[in-house]
């Protein structure tokens, strides 16, 4: 094995010499204190390459990494073969290659090979430059700031083109490379033990961009999305954008959190298991929504690369309720005419039911449940709304029966904030229901409550200080 490693290292070094590629030692270090990343070292590489109109490799990094390897040990009694070795999987540090290719069909991208057996592949890639090369193919003009496109002359010729990446052609570019660039190996040996390759999606990032024509709006729309987002994404509302369930068996991350980065500028983060959703603005020009993939179990998909069209039939919808939530928060506005709308009351039938007032409790506490609890599922059961109401505010049958729940339901449905699932007994608020309730709990929260607070809490007096 350690021949292997040793000529598989002389190989690189004469294929770098013979095709005049820059090989060199990453200083990690050093790149740090400059501010750089390796992409933005080897970059000037790249684009001369470009300006050539040339593809292949152009420049080499080595790196002293963490890999997996064979161990080779003695056995712990002598048998009667004196070649015989134990061969156990380990982990340790040693040399890994990183080649930067320009691709004729993928654009950029990355080759990590591991010197030692198994000779570890690991491919970095990125959709957006499969999307350029496929456009600039077809004679499609476009306008791209880094891996956002803010602009092109034929948009469902690009839209076409993100739905034409797909495992196969992904999987021809990399056993092409992987032949070029990796080990080499004789049928007889693929032969012996069945050498084959095999590629899985270790990590997958997938956006949506909200394109501006100004700074201005981007700017003060992300900042009441981080305001709203932190505090009113509860755990129901976070395992049901992202599509999961909630038990006590839930393993990783479930909580939301605001990053403040260089120059005012914000990362709202969302965790749920290894699954962590992003909203930054970016450039100054467009919102970005991202989702990014650690493990695909948590999204009930296997991790090989055919699973690529289902993780993104996974990945589009995620993005959308995402973005449909901040989307009610944000658009609801406190209007003066709907609370005196609401607080009127209304005829049904020969029944006069009385109207939502803005300072019933009993309302507030209903709203919020029902907000919280998720009402694009299989909707609420009176019994399961009673249930949630006790536990979440501490009541008894005593201070809140089930015949207040009715009563509080019939005001709702009767101003059609509140609708029935088909013939069954469930119940869940209407478009404007959502929009309704989410305005009053908002005004009490962040209106009401905080300037009633300033106005009427009680000051220790200026003689009792010290």
């Amino acid at each position: 094995m350690r021949k292997r490693t040793e000529d598989y290292q002389q190989w690189v070094e004469a294929f770098a010499r013979n095709h005049r590629i820059p090989i060199e030692w990453a200083d990690d270090k050093a790149l740090k204190a400059k501010g750089f990343k390796r992409e933005d070292y080897v970059r000037p590489y790249g684009l001369a390459m470009e300006r050539r109109k040339r593809f292949g490799p152009y420049f080499i990094l080595k790196s002293l990494e963490q890999g997996p390897k064979f161990g080779v040990r003695l056995p712990k009694y002598p048998t009667d073969d004196p070649h015989y070795r134990l061969v156990s999987r380990q982990r340790g540090r040693y040399t890994h290659y990183y080649f930067y290719i320009r691709d004729d069909v993928l654009g950029p991208l990355v080759l990590c090979v591991g010197s030692f057996l198994p000779f570890q592949t690991t491919y970095y890639l990125n959709g957006h430059h499969y999307i350029a090369r496929e456009l600039q193919r077809h004679g499609v003009r476009f306008r791209r700031d880094d891996n956002a496109f803010l602009g092109t002359a034929d948009l469902p010729a690009l839209q076409a083109a993100a739905d034409r990446l797909s495992p196969e052609i992904i999987r021809k570019r990399l056993d092409y490379w992987t032949l070029v660039l990796g080990p080499k190996f004789s049928k007889q040996d693929r032969a012996a033990v069945h050498l084959r390759r095999e590629y899985s999606l270790n990590q997958v990032e997938y956006c949506r961009n909200f394109i501006f024509r100004r700074h201005f709006p981007i700017h003060q729309i992300f900042e009441r999305s981080c305001e709203l987002g932190v505090f009113r994404l509860t755990a129901d509302i976070v395992t049901q954008i992202f599509g999961v369930r909630k038990h006590k068996r839930l393993r990783g991350k479930l909580h939301t959190m605001l990053e403040k980065l260089d120059h005012g500028h914000h990362v709202w983060r969302v965790y749920c298991k290894s699954l962590v959703a992003r909203m930054y603005e970016k450039f100054g020009t467009f919102l970005r929504v991202e989702v990014c993939v650690n493990r695909l179990k948590d999204l009930g998909l296997n991790k090989g690369l055919d699973q690529l069209p289902a993780l993104r039939a996974k990945l589009v919808p995620l993005t959308d309720r995402l973005a449909a939530v901040e989307a009610d928060l944000l658009n609801v506005h406190v209007d003066a005419a709907v609370f005196q709308r609401l607080a009127r009351p209304t005829v049904a039938g020969r029944t006069k039911i009385p109207g939502i007032k803005i300072h019933d409790t009993r309302m507030l506490r209903l709203m919020e449940v029902l907000l919280h609890g998720g009402p694009q599922l299989a909707g609420w059961r009176a019994s399961q709304i009673h249930a949630a109401l006790q536990q979440a505010f501490g009541l008894t049958l005593e201070t809140y029966s089930v015949t207040q729940l009715r009563y509080d339901l019939r005001k709702l449905k009767a101003h059609g904030l509140l609708a029935r699932d088909g013939r069954s007994y469930r119940y869940r608020l209407t478009d404007s229901g959502l929009t309704v309730a989410a305005m009053f709990v908002l005004f009490h929260k962040h209106v009401c409550g905080p300037l009633a607070n300033t106005l009427f809490h009680h000051r220790p007096s200026t003689t009792a200080t010290p």
